[in-house]
């Protein structure tokens, strides 16, 4: 029999003693299975666990989610990265809330249709929502089913990918068990079969049958193509303040980081006059000069490398600068690649008082 035929029954076996108690798991309709695979794009668990009780706090229905405020839903959102999720989630709620009557689609192809929704995030909905036999096949279950083939194929390439969906469909269960299958795999991806270190191997219930384990290359698998090398942008940050507060400005609505708060910076590494200059230019004038921070931020293919200046400073400077303090400061979603000049503002603004 084929290693990943072998795992069914051993897996849910092994899954009904092991299973982590998540959130979304004790009431896995359609709606919290969606926002629990969306924040966990890119994020660990043991990260979304506050941001989902949150989130569904705030928005507990889809409809409550059509209708947030976006000021609202981005400041919710705020650390975990990768924003264009929260926006795709919003859109799609409007999609179900205006076109679809509230209810989910539960069909592949209606769900693929949403805004943010992919192959993954599809099947996870309709296995552990629907009930429905389709598999979930995501990183953990790719370096899985390397790892348990023994594959060297090079599990990026997308007919790769195809491949191994195709594999894990044909071990799937029936329907009725497809959605403690899907999770199983999860689980045992991310508490067994370990991404970076040495897996467990004698802890899962593939030991017997698992070719990488047996053939003792599984710390070799999956095999990937060499990481694009990040492109490094050098920035300046200016943390203005006055006593009006800190001075933000919205980032555009389209590219990284679109539509969030940030503090006020240019291209390049500037020295303290050239910065001097450049708040000049904004029609500032620098009352004192406080001190040089820097700061880096690692995006999936840009690396900021950012020099700062706290400095306070008279005027208003250009229209679309907002001073804020306090609450409203708080109120306003700053990204976590300015997490360092955030507090610093406050800092100093705390100084203030």
């Amino acid at each position: 029999m084929e290693p990943l035929k072998q795992l069914t029954e051993p897996l849910l076996s092994w899954y009904g003693a092991n299973a982590r108690d998540l959130p979304w798991r004790r009431s896995p309709d359609a709606y919290r299975v969606w926002v629990s695979e969306i924040m966990l794009q890119q994020t660990r668990v043991a990260a979304v666990l506050g941001y989902y009780a949150r989130f569904l706090e705030a928005f507990p229905t889809v409809e409550a989610l059509a209708a947030a405020d976006e000021g609202q839903l981005m400041k919710l959102w705020e650390g975990l990265g990768y924003y264009s999720r929260a926006r795709n989630l919003q859109k799609a709620a409007r999609v179900v809330t205006e076109q679809l009557g509230g209810r989910f689609p539960e069909t592949y192809e209606g769900l693929m249709a949403l805004p943010g929704i992919g192959d993954y995030t599809a099947g996870a909905i309709l296995s552990i929502a629907f009930g429905q036999r389709v598999p979930a096949v995501d990183g953990n279950v790719l370096r899985l089913a390397a790892r348990i083939t023994g594959s060297r194929a090079d599990v990026t390439d997308m007919k790769v990918r195809r491949d191994f969906r195709a594999q894990v469909l044909e071990a799937m269960p029936e329907a009725a068990r497809s959605g403690a299958y899907n999770q199983a795999l999860m689980d045992l991806g991310a508490t067994v079969c370990l991404p970076n270190g040495e897996p467990l191997c004698e802890s899962c219930p593939a030991r017997d049958f698992c070719v990488g384990h047996l053939t003792g290359c599984a710390r070799e698998l999956p095999v990937r193509a060499p990481k694009r090398k990040r492109r490094v942008e050098e920035r300046t940050v200016l943390v203005l303040l006055s006593p009006d507060g800190a001075a933000l400005r919205r980032r555009p609505d389209t590219g990284l980081l679109a539509g969030l708060w940030e503090f006020p910076n240019v291209e390049g590494k500037l020295d303290e006059a050239a910065a001097a200059a450049l708040a000049e230019q904004w029609g500032l004038e620098i009352k004192n000069w406080c001190r040089r921070v820097t700061a880096r931020h690692i995006f999936t293919h840009v690396a900021w490398h950012m020099t700062g200046y706290v400095l306070h400073v008279q005027g208003r400077g250009p229209e679309d600068f907002v001073w804020a303090r306090g609450e409203a400061l708080a109120s306003l979603a700053v990204p976590s690649a300015f997490a360092r000049f955030l507090a610093e503002a406050r800092e100093e603004l705390q100084g203030q008082q």
